[in-house]
């Protein structure tokens, strides 16, 4: 068997190895069997999804496994994956999970497990689990089969959680805000979470309909929001992805901001008030070499990790940290989180506005950021193009163009079958042409 787990669960395109509903079901099953090793009390867990068509099709197959091993199921319906690992600890569930694919299209999807805690679990785990799948597991007695139960309030008990993490003296009102929620999870819980601390709301992407979700919108497609700032004047744009656990934020005049620029904000604040653990901010080798900079020109490290916010979230917690996140924007604050968490992360910039009575332009770019650029190249499975050594020789090279005042950055990605190539350094066109240089190497690799 293929590997399962990437680097956020697993993901796929829905009816397709692996996820079809087969797998599901099996998955269902061996986490299940992990999480119940001692057969003499009562398990539970925590479901959640987005809105996708698909979602309904896992739901039901995820449910059938864990209650064949004796796990009785809560179902929360459409929530933020933010939700899941909050109600997962608040509900003491042995286990969370999400179907997601998060910012990818309709036709994908994915499940993503949390552990008692509320946090993603371990590769460990994840391998561990992978190897039930594989060999199977042994069904409960007649008797010991578990129950399914739908749980109604869940969007407002994450309502009121993501509302505690606002100031409490603090409100919204006079502030327009635009909040597109991508046909998404958080269609319901983002604009009252909002229009109940005082905003007044522009709503864009709360319509799903199982097909529309990130299509034309979202924090990966923020043109639309950015219009609807522009159109409405309003103060301020908040993108949420797929199953919210990212931000994009958007100024009064329509600019797009991105993680990098609201965790300098973010780090800069909590170092000032001696709220920053550590002194130091985690994010990933994608972050740009200007929010470093920037850090380390205010006393605040930066730590790096791999791709993916699961990593993140394991250096803080290794390191003690409560401050980390992805350019992307996955933003994670392990004071008021276990996850990223695109609305909450929106209510801590919108209290920065209120606090500091400054526009979102002025808030949301803290620095000049070093020229980035960042292209794909997609191969086929069974291909290992970066064991080639003609794509070798051009890495090498390009490492040595960069090496004064830049840095070159190739990996595959977690979720799809790319090799990202991505370079930094003040000479854009020095940039572009050693990028260029190994995506050419790259596509003869693969025969594209």
């Amino acid at each position: 068997m293929t590997k399962l787990f990437g680097t956020d669960g697993v993901r796929g395109t829905a009816n397709i190895h692996p996820m079809t509903a087969e797998m599901a079901l099996r998955i269902g099953a061996a986490v299940g069997r992990y999480f119940r090793r001692d057969m003499d009390s009562a398990h539970r867990v925590v479901i959640g999804k987005d809105t996708r068509l698909s979602g309904y099709m896992f739901e039901n197959a995820l449910t059938a496994g864990l209650t064949s091993t004796g796990m009785n199921v809560l179902l929360l319906g459409p929530v933020p994956t933010p939700a899941v690992g909050l109600l997962t600890r608040s509900m003491r569930a042995d286990l969370g999970v999400m179907i997601s694919a998060s910012h990818n299209p309709a036709h994908d999807n994915g499940i993503k497990f949390f552990g008692p805690d509320g946090y993603k679990l371990s590769d460990k785990v994840e391998q561990e689990i992978e190897a039930l799948v594989e060999q199977g597991v042994d069904t409960t007695a007649p008797d010991e089969i578990g129950r399914a139960k739908r749980i109604d309030d869940s969007r407002y008990r994450y309502i009121e959680r993501v509302k505690s993490s606002f100031p409490r003296q603090m409100r919204l009102d006079g502030l327009k805000v635009v909040i597109d929620c991508a046909h998404g999870a958080a269609y319901h819980v983002a604009p009252m979470a909002l229009w109940e601390l005082g905003a007044t709301v522009i709503p864009v992407g709360v319509a799903p309909n199982g097909f529309n979700i990130n299509d034309g919108c979202g924090s990966t497609q923020p043109k639309a929001a950015a219009e609807a700032v522009v159109a409405h004047g309003a103060d301020v744009g908040i993108c949420l992805d797929g199953d919210a656990d990212r931000v994009i934020l958007i100024d009064e005049n329509g600019r797009i901001g991105d993680g990098d620029q609201f965790m300098a904000l973010m780090a800069a604040r909590w170092a000032s008030e001696d709220r920053l653990n550590g002194k130091a901010l985690v994010a990933t080798v994608m972050s740009n070499l200007g929010l470093e900079r920037f850090l380390n020109e205010r006393g605040v490290s930066l730590e790096r990790t791999a791709v993916g916010d699961r990593y993140v979230v394991e250096r803080m917690r290794a390191g003690g940290f409560n401050l980390g996140g992805e350019q992307s924007g996955h933003i994670v604050m392990t004071d008021h989180a276990t996850t990223g968490d695109g609305l909450m992360a929106g209510m801590q910039f919108l209290a920065e506005m209120v606090r500091s009575e400054k526009p979102a332009s002025e808030l949301l770019y803290q620095f000049d950021p070093v020229p980035q650029l960042l292209k794909n190249v997609r191969f086929s499975d069974g291909q290992t193009p970066l064991e080639d050594a003609d794509v070798q020789a051009a890495i090498a090279q390009a490492e040595a163009d960069l090496a004064q005042g830049g840095r070159l950055l190739i990996r595959k990605s977690g979720t799809e079958p790319l090799v990202r190539v991505m370079a930094e350094h003040e000479d854009a066109a020095l940039m572009e042409r050693v990028v260029d240089s190994v995506v050419d190497a790259v596509n003869v690799a693969v025969g594209s």
